[in-house]
């Protein structure tokens, strides 16, 4: 059979560009094959004991807008490929926020016109550099570093946040750098643009500041973190942690540096299904004065593969000019309506009868000990009329 150049050619360069095209597509399949993605949609329905609910306690991802009603709390989706044991490894992670709660959050960036129920949670590159035990870097947007409870609801005990939770700083845009010295030592430190949350915000300006201040282009936000594992020797304290952690740098909300420190800790018991735990948290803005901070415990009891109960209490003060609570301060950037002492009791059961489903009931009782009436109240900005609110939770949780 004769055969002309020209055709051959051009079978040539066919094959060869389907063999260019499935090893494209190959090293797609490969890349992707290492890429998980995940996720919860949260729901919850709420009742707040009595009427009048206009006033409620404050406390993050709460408020008038849950109570009395059902509730579409969020969903997040997490498209990620963690570090591999490679020397070099290299990875990434996006947490994105969909539903009420992603306004919340605060993560718009200065150029976004509005909230949309829309929020990218976190999204960072993640490095590995092979010194010693490994040298880990985040680069991007990513969670405080300290802190009891998570941003994330199903990774905690309770339903509601506690006040500690809503006064520490939540997101950073920055770098991260973590080392695990051996199995019981691991440290962190980073550099951030502000204490967030808003991505790419500069302390320098253009900001949210309430009273248009300032830094200079060189002001930076700092952080640190140590967190401790008691050793196998110590009985039945052993895998117990010790953590504490310092945020310090400019906040938008006040057009001033503040400090956020941290300590708290997990401790097991002789009782192999019951944990402790406790955290303080506290807050200086500088040159405000004042002091807000925050001590709570927490009891974790896993009664069985499907029951839980879980129980916190906590103490909140809140005085001074900083305020980040209390109502009737021009410098309070929530606009609150707790008083400046608050003993708050939360109460927890989780049973999970249905695979991959969180479902709890809580219980959740909030006192004034200043002596005000601070909670309570109609819609028609008539004056608050309670010292205790009482509310009742159910939430589902579907996890992907």
């Amino acid at each position: 059979m004769k055969y002309y150049k020209w055709t051959v050619s051009l079978a040539v360069a066919s094959l060869a560009c389907a063999a260019q095209a499935e090893e494209k597509v190959n090293s797609v399949m490969t890349a992707l094959s290492a890429t998980t993605l995940s996720g919860y949609v949260d729901t919850s329905a709420q009742w707040n004991f009595g009427t009048g609910n206009a006033h409620l306690p404050e406390y993050k991802f709460g408020g008038p807008s849950k109570a009395d009603g059902f509730n579409l709390d969020v969903v997040q989706l997490r498209i990620e490929k963690p570090l591999s044991e490679e020397t070099w490894a290299a990875g990434y992670r996006v947490d994105l926020w969909a539903g009420p709660d992603a306004n919340v959050l605060g993560t718009q960036s200065i150029l976004a016109s509005g909230t949309g129920d829309f929020a990218v949670r976190q999204a960072y590159v993640l490095l590995r550099a092979p010194l010693e035990n490994g040298l880990d870097f985040k680069l991007g947007v990513f969670d405080s570093i300290i802190g009891y409870e998570s941003v994330e609801s199903p990774s905690n005990p309770n339903y509601t946040r506690s006040y500690g939770h809503s006064i520490e700083p939540q997101t950073h845009t920055g770098l991260l750098i973590s080392y695990r010295f051996n199995d019981l030592i691991r440290a962190s430190a980073g550099i951030a643009n502000t204490i967030g949350p808003v991505i790419n915000e500069r302390a320098q300006g253009p900001n949210l500041s309430p009273n248009g201040e300032t830094k200079a282009e060189s002001s930076k936000t700092y952080m640190g973190s140590i967190e401790l594992t008691a050793p196998e020797t110590m009985g039945f304290l052993a895998r117990s942690t010790f953590y504490a952690g310092i945020v310090n740098g400019f906040s938008s909300s006040y057009g001033e540096n503040q400090t956020s420190w941290y300590v708290g800790t997990t401790i097991a018991t002789p009782i192999d299904k019951l944990r402790l735990g406790a955290s303080f948290d506290a807050l200086d803005v500088h040159h405000l004065g004042g002091e807000t901070w925050s001590v709570a415990g927490y009891a974790t009891c896993q009664c069985t593969d499907k029951l839980s109960l879980h129980c916190r209490a906590e103490y909140l003060r809140d005085r001074g000019d900083q305020k980040f609570f209390v109502t009737d301060t021009d410098l309070n950037p929530t606009g609150s309506t707790n008083p400046d002492r608050v003993l708050a009791l939360t109460a927890t059961v989780q049973y999970d009868l249905w695979q991959n489903v969180v479902s709890r009931l809580e219980l959740r009782w909030d006192h004034s000990l200043s002596g005000s009436e601070t909670w309570g109240g109609k819609h028609d900005d008539s004056d608050p009329t309670l010292k205790n609110q009482w509310m009742l939770a159910a939430n589902v949780i579907y996890k992907f």
